[in-house]
């Protein structure tokens, strides 16, 4: 492995830092968070446009850049570092590398070049509070539990007599549900006793989909409940979704979430490295008994201690975004990181950091609604040893 990054990779880091030095400060974003759609479409546009964000990692044929993970990572440290309101993870982390693992060569030629653009922003619906399992970070997807059961609840989708599928029921958390364009939907199909999750996609202005901004503890990853009452959806994929024929889903889901840990993990130690930058400078600045707090030995002791720790959640998502599987650990130690740095900073500007309205809560607020939705820690990493055999067979090797 070779840890250097090189001379393109640094430009992608160097020139997204530098335009969201410019336009992505505290007020910005609290300004940005309270827009319809959540975030600043301006500057949505202008890093389609001008960086091509949202295709970094698609292939070239579909419009996209051609990148790797690596890339998509360290964008994603430097979008964490400014805690930019942005479509990004629903749209290029999460929806995008579904829509090339599953979609037939039609589906990926329509919908690829759009989200490359930024023309369209997607996101990935499933029920309940399930986006973890979903993606295998914290259990096995492959039971499909995390889709509601097949007798109710979730979404169920049929047939209707024209050969179309028809989709009911409501997932919530869906992040951008309320502005996203494509959404795909995860559903249960077969009946009972034939039950299976399938992907949908289904259009943001479908007939019949209801969809309502949710009041989150972070603002800055916007949440939507949506709602489908008789909801035309399109099968992601070949097959008929009545049969076996139709696999790949939840390895595909399972590969997603691993790419997607890796890139949370980079934003989670862009934000820490933040809030502790943040903090260095504030605790040089601020007096008490007639000299800086940071020239005491406690406060010292204190950063250089949470120091080490962010250096080495940065280590550890460097790694994952080079080895992917590595990636629930390594979104493991960025949200312990991030956590560690928020509440430094909380504590650490005294008074004025206690306040809601200061921009130390951005990132406190960041670290517990990311481990709410990913997490938590603990079963990112109870998952990880399970499926590494560190006290038993690993995952892949016990019998049904």
């Amino acid at each position: 492995m070779d840890a250097a990054f090189t001379a393109e990779q640094d430009e992608i880091r160097r020139t997204l830092h530098e335009l969201l030095a410019k336009h992505c400060g505290p007020q910005d974003v609290k300004s940005a968070v309270r827009t319809p759609v959540g975030h600043d479409a301006a500057l949505w546009g202008r890093l389609a446009a001008e960086l091509g964000l949202p295709g970094l990692a698609l292939p070239e044929e579909y419009g996209g850049v051609g990148c790797t993970t690596a890339e998509l990572a360290l964008a994603c440290e430097e979008i964490g570092r400014a805690l930019l309101p942005s479509p990004l993870l629903a749209t290029a982390v999460l929806a995008a590398p579904l829509v090339a693992a599953l979609g037939t060569d039609a589906q990926k030629s329509a919908l690829l070049p759009l989200i490359a653009r930024g023309e369209r922003t997607a996101t990935l619906a499933v029920p309940g509070t399930s986006l973890a399992l979903a993606l295998g970070l914290t259990g096995a997807n492959a039971d499909g539990e995390w889709a509601g059961g097949g007798r109710a609840g979730g979404v169920q989708a049929k047939r209707a007599p024209d050969g179309a599928w028809r989709l009911y029921g409501e997932a919530g958390q869906v992040l951008d549900g309320h502005s996203a364009q494509l959404l795909l939907v995860a559903a249960h199909t077969g009946g009972f006793a034939r039950s299976r999750t399938l992907l949908f996609v289904v259009n943001g202005d479908a007939e019949g989909l209801r969809r309502t901004r949710q009041t989150t503890l972070d603002e800055t990853r916007s949440q939507a409940r949506i709602q489908l009452r008789d909801v035309e959806g399109e099968l992601l994929g070949d097959g008929d979704g009545d049969g076996g024929d139709f696999i790949g889903i939840h390895e595909a889901l399972a590969a997603t979430g691993r790419t997607a840990a890796a890139c949370l993990a980079a934003e989670a130690v862009g934000a820490a490295a933040e809030a502790l930058e943040r903090t260095v400078a504030y605790v040089k600045e601020r007096e008490q008994f007639g000299r800086a707090i940071g020239s005491f030995q406690a406060v010292k002791h204190r950063l250089a201690d949470l120091y080490v720790q962010v250096q080495a959640a940065r280590s550890a998502a460097y790694y994952a975004a080079w080895d992917p599987g590595a990636g629930a650990l390594a979104l493991a130690q960025g949200l312990d990181a991030l956590r560690s740095a928020a509440s430094e900073a909380v504590q650490l500007h005294g008074g004025i950091g206690f306040t809601w309205e200061h921009e130390a809560h951005l990132y406190f607020k960041r670290a517990a609604a990311d481990e709410l939705l990913f997490g938590p820690v603990h079963r990112l990493r109870g998952h990880a040893a399970d499926q590494a055999g560190l006290f038993g067979p690993a995952a892949a090797e016990v019998p049904a």
